[in-house]
């Protein structure tokens, strides 16, 4: 591997498990659930089935985002609860 790409493969922002991101290939939010050398492994906010991507392909939401997606999750969840 060059210095150039051990450069760039550093300058990607971390996802660590316990944390939520977003899969940049289609948008999708979850909770990061594990991390191993090339592979992250996310779950939906609301619970459901997890999926995998390249560490490349996941980036960490800003605080904003964070809050965005939890209040979406809420909503989501209250809507399922009504009669």
């Amino acid at each position: 591997m060059t210095t150039e790409g051990a450069r760039e493969r550093e300058a990607l922002p971390r996802v660590e498990v316990g944390s939520m991101a977003r899969d940049v290939r289609d948008g999708r939010v979850g909770d990061v659930m594990d991390v191993h050398p090339g592979r992250v492994w996310l779950r939906p906010l609301g619970g459901g089935r997890e999926w995998d991507a390249r560490p490349e392909e996941v980036r960490p939401l800003t605080p904003r985002e964070q809050l965005s997606a939890r209040l979406a999750a809420a909503n989501a969840r209250s809507r399922r609860d009504l009669p």
